[in-house]
């Protein structure tokens, strides 16, 4: 699944591209994703101008004309695709996870502008679409939500009063995403290893020290992420001609039986399995 990173790539390949452009037509091929594609988004979106692209945790908004707003949500293996009408499209994929050019199959909704469109292509279709008519209902639509690692309410004073008298391991409520919203499975770990805790400690015995480290982390890794074009685990150019490389800078995702990283540590990266999920740590650096 695209983490924050992922999604804040393909929220500026789509905001370079159809910023102040107008809606032309929308053609639905399958309405049948996670949630239905409501019966009257043609209808909705024809003529809107797209204001700006923007994006919430692992959402994207696309803010339209007359103050409403789209909101896109990728699931497991959603991408966004953009076709330009006057040359040939060897690449079509606005981020760097999943394959780089426009698949036959599983091209569920097109968006039609002038010599170009936008096309949403999933396999396992859990990803979803949404029309939010303002900006009362798009607050609402994310109450369930935690801030971004990236807001100013992400302090020390909301994690470690979040964390008093919680037995469920640190790593668990950094996926949690009522705790903290964009944060996946891939960067869990990478925080947790630069933070040298162990993603198994219980969250209420880390100290205040502890709990800064993970903040301050948290931004670190997912900013340096999104300056390296995301993890794409396969290593290929997006549209733009840029390379997603954060893959090569992990420290302990998917570095199982390596040497750690870290200076004078002569230990090796372990992988264990909790809740059908892959956690790589450093048992040595991570207390």
């Amino acid at each position: 699944m695209p983490e924050l990173p992922e999604v804040e790539i393909v929220r500026k390949s789509l905001d370079k591209k159809i910023k102040q452009k107008k809606v032309k037509k929308v053609i639905i091929r399958n309405r049948n994703l996670r949630f239905k594609i409501p019966l009257n988004f043609n209808s909705y979106l024809n003529n809107k101008k797209i204001i700006k692209v923007g994006r919430f945790s692992k959402y994207l908004i696309i803010h339209l004309s007359q103050g409403s707003y789209c909101l896109i949500h990728l699931g497991m293996s959603g991408t966004i695709h953009i076709v330009d009408n006057k040359k040939i499209n060897k690449i079509t994929n606005t981020s760097f996870y999943q394959s780089p050019f426009l698949p036959s199959k599983h091209n569920h909704l097109e968006i039609i502008f002038n010599n170009f469109k936008v096309i949403y292509n999933d396999p396992r279709r859990f990803g979803f679409f949404q029309i939010i008519k303002d900006s009362l209902d798009l607050k609402k639509r994310f109450n369930h939500l935690g801030p971004e690692p990236f807001d100013k309410n992400f302090n020390l004073t909301y994690v470690y009063n979040f964390f008093k008298n919680k037995n469920k391991d640190i790593k668990s409520f950094l996926l949690d995403q009522r705790f903290v919203s964009g944060i996946g499975n891939i960067y869990a770990s990478e925080i947790l290893f630069l933070s040298r805790i162990n993603p198994f400690k219980k969250a209420k015995l880390l100290t205040k020290n502890e709990c800064q480290r993970i903040i301050l982390n948290s931004k670190k890794i997912l900013l340096k992420a999104i300056s390296k074009g995301g993890s794409s685990i396969r290593d290929f150019k997006n549209i733009s001609g840029l390379k997603g490389g954060f893959q090569k800078n992990f420290k302990v995702y998917q570095q199982e039986g390596s040497k750690c990283k870290n200076l004078k540590c002569e230990h090796y990266i372990k992988k264990k399995i909790s809740s059908n999920r892959s956690t790589f740590f450093c048992d040595s650096c991570q207390k």
